[in-house]
């Protein structure tokens, strides 16, 4: 690929284009506003000049309901010798352009599983992709050149292809991202009206459901409209498990012992399956899920703290295979876990007490 034409200079865009940029693709970009485009040029991913003669590549990165539209109309004025998008739908966009009647051939439709909170150009990172499943969803219609054009966009901003039909793409993305998306905003929505004294209890288990509660609804809103049918399919399925589970936790308080024994029963069994589901989630780079030993380590909040403890686990030899920072709000210090292999935990803690830092069990 030595050519590629941007349509939207939003995060995954903008990201997309630094990528290629950086590894010597000449990246054109364009926006439905020009200052984000000018923006995105101006961070080093490409010019904001349109393309004077047909590129090898088109990557629309607008909003689910604008993708069908912006596709017919580059593909209407020859724009590339390849479509592609990376909208978080698949089956939607596919279908809308099937209505226009345009010609597939030329066309893969790809979802890269990449995102922050923020958007935009400026939350725009060269390495989003790096490491991170990329979707692609050709059709029987779909040119073998095209295909290798998107494996080629993929292998150069970092991703690990994976080919899944659109439908089924919708289905999953619906389980393992949309729907999380409004569960974490429900949970942090109960806390909008809440006392002060309450949320002063917030601890890392609430800031972990409801992190991605931060991320910019206007752009949800786009995303959960282009899949709202396999979405709701999954809030059934756990709406039917939290009205059950509201029973189970009513009658823990009956003073009928049979009542109570089977609400625990109920409860347990949520708590039970959730970890199992939990157990699936694939672990580092992709592999299966594995148990790390928690080394705690209290921290002074200063300057280069957090920089010396890295440093003083390196020297001991040991492999940092995760970190989580719990904040403390009574002092300025945190609460550092450090997840290291089993065999691994007594010999980093003997040698971060060796260095004076203070531990936690």
């Amino acid at each position: 690929m030595r050519t590629a034409f941007v349509i939207g200079a939003g995060l995954v865009g903008t990201s997309a284009a630094l990528a290629l940029t950086a590894r010597g693709v000449d990246v054109r970009l364009s926006d439905q506003d020009d200052s984000a485009a000018r923006t995105a040029a101006a961070l080093g991913a490409g010019s904001a000049v349109p393309p004077e003669e047909t590129v090898d590549l088109v990557i629309v990165a607008v909003p689910p309901a604008h993708v069908a539209a912006t596709l017919a109309d580059a593909m209407a004025r020859g724009l590339g010798r390849g479509y592609l998008d990376v909208a978080s739908v698949k089956g939607g966009p596919r279908r809308d352009l099937e209505a226009l009647g345009c010609d597939l051939s030329g066309y893969v439709g790809t979802h890269p599983m990449a995102g922050r909170e923020r958007s935009g150009p400026l939350a725009a990172t060269e390495d989003l992709f790096e490491g991170r499943p990329w979707v692609l969803t050709p059709t029987a219609a779909t040119d073998t050149e095209v295909l290798n054009l998107a494996l080629e966009l993929v292998a150069l901003c970092g991703g690990v292809p994976v080919v899944m039909d659109a439908d089924a793409h919708d289905r999953a993305v619906a389980l393992v991202s949309h729907t999380p998306q409004l569960i974490s905003s429900m949970v942090a929505a109960r806390l909008e009206k809440a006392e002060d004294s309450a949320v002063r209890l917030c601890g890392q288990g609430i800031l972990d459901v409801t992190r991605i509660a931060g991320s910019e609804p206007a752009m949800w809103m786009d995303i959960l409209s282009a899949n709202p049918g396999p979405v709701a399919d999954v809030l059934a399925d756990i709406a039917a498990d939290l009205g059950s589970t509201v029973e189970a936790l009513r009658a823990l308080q009956s003073a009928d012992d049979a009542k109570r024994h089977d609400g625990a029963a109920a409860v347990q069994d949520v708590l039970v399956r959730g970890r199992a589901g939990r157990a699936k989630v694939p672990g580092k780079h992709g592999a299966a899920p594995k148990v790390y030993e928690d080394v705690a380590v209290l921290i002074g909040d200063q300057p280069g703290e957090l920089a010396r403890l890295f440093a003083d686990a390196g020297a001991a030899g040991v492999n940092i295979e995760d970190v989580r920072i719990e904040h403390s709000t009574a002092q300025q210090a945190g609460l550092v876990h450090l997840f290291v292999e089993p065999r691994s935990a007594p010999v980093l803690a003997a040698a971060l007490r060796d260095r004076a830092w203070s531990l936690r069990p």
